[in-house]
């Protein structure tokens, strides 16, 4: 039986382009790029052109790109690091009750340390509304973080809206753009933003390694302590290989983005139209008129995560929920009790399938058709 993976929210494979770019890498490549020899400047060409790639997928300039270990620790400098260095200037954070935890739980860090942090609702469309951001924004804010894109249902935020607004305020304005990047085309300028957060493994490039935008002039206090790399604002030797990874994943998905998502819109509406045509009952969860194609989020009435997931696993699916799973308990979705109140049923029989680089149409047609089957043996 073929396995289906239909988990690309979550991580995606790497690239074979992107090991090929990597190995000479390891092998010949492993001076430390503080050194001023030939080995050192060796391997700082390659970290140079790594961000200058980078830098120009989204339109920012080559110093103004922080390579961290993920996304996590650059949500984590960004929110931190932007509150501690202006608090000065006051003491209010908003962001929104549907963000991925790297964000949820840095600002509940923040209240600790005396932050106020206004947390917005969002619809059961799953958007942020503007003007629930224009009620609760003061003289005392100094953060405003909204993601881009949420990584459960794949709806796409309000963000250039909000950049306008923040245009004139003091408020530094920050996206958790995980999901985005790669799928959307992103202008930082355009969209108002000061500090923006990315992260390699979400576009078939190597785990362990993302990178933090963070305007000219953004004072940012450091999270860590040791020498003076990425400009004094994330010490620590810089991983050239996984660099060069992430530099060649970029280049794939700004050559193919269109491409692809295409490809993946396609995928998507394939994968429902099977589930309609075997009598499979289920909703969507977001506003499909503005949601990346990668991702679907589906209530199946009658059923729960738990059930679901371990039928779809053991049927050679994998996809996964918003919820927690741990033995004999589930938590409930987040960012669908955000959506829908934490006593709606979509919160624990809801499912997210994503779609990439080893799916095909013949593979994602299998998937939903194993899903009716399963769907329908649990619900009758």
């Amino acid at each position: 039986m073929e396995t289906i993976y239909l988990d690309h929210a979550a991580t995606t494979p790497v690239h074979k382009d992107v090991v090929d770019a990597m190995y000479p890498i390891y092998n010949d490549v492993f001076g430390n790029p503080s050194s001023v020899h030939s080995y050192g400047r060796k391997a700082r060409q390659h970290l140079d052109g790594a961000r200058q790639v980078i830098a120009k997928s989204i339109h920012a300039r080559e110093k103004e790109i922080i390579f961290t270990s993920g996304g996590t620790e650059a949500d984590n400098l960004a929110l931190i690091g932007t509150a501690m260095s202006n608090k000065a200037k006051g003491n209010h954070i908003i962001t929104t009750s549907q963000e991925h935890h790297a964000t949820l739980h840095t600002a509940n860090y923040l209240e600790k340390l005396g932050f106020q942090v206004t947390y917005l609702p969002v619809g059961t469309d799953g958007k942020v509304l503007v003007q629930d951001l224009v009620d609760v924004l003061t003289d005392d804010t100094i953060l405003v973080s909204i993601m881009y894109v949420n990584n459960e249902t794949g709806v796409i935020q309000p963000i250039k809206e909000i950049g306008e607004l923040l245009k004139d305020h003091q408020a530094h304005f920050h996206s958790d753009a995980v999901q985005a990047y790669g799928s959307i085309d992103i202008h930082v300028d355009n969209l108002g933003l000061d500090l923006l957060t990315a992260s390699s493994h979400k576009i078939n490039g190597p785990k362990g390694i993302g990178f933090l935008y963070a305007r000219e002039g953004i004072s940012l206090q450091a999270l860590q302590y040791g020498g003076e790399q990425e400009r004094k604002r994330r010490p620590g030797t810089e991983n050239v290989v996984s660099a060069v990874g992430f530099q060649k994943a970029v280049e794939l998905a700004m050559n193919h983005r269109q491409d692809r998502e295409h490809q993946y819109k396609q995928y998507k509406e394939h994968f429902l139209s099977v589930l309609s045509e075997f009598g499979v009952h289920f909703q969507l969860n977001g506003d499909q008129e503005n949601a990346v194609p990668t991702i679907v989020n589906i209530s199946f009435p009658g059923t729960n995560v738990e059930a679901l997931l371990t039928n779809f696993d053991l049927d050679g699916i994998a996809a996964s929920s918003g919820s927690a799973c741990t033995a004999g308990s589930i938590d409930p979705s987040h960012v669908l009790s955000a959506m829908f109140g934490e006593e709606d049923d979509r919160t624990t029989n809801s499912i997210r399938f994503s779609f990439g680089l080893v799916n095909t149409m013949e593979n994602v047609e299998e998937a939903a058709k194993r899903v009716a089957k399963i769907v329908k043996r649990l619900t009758t």
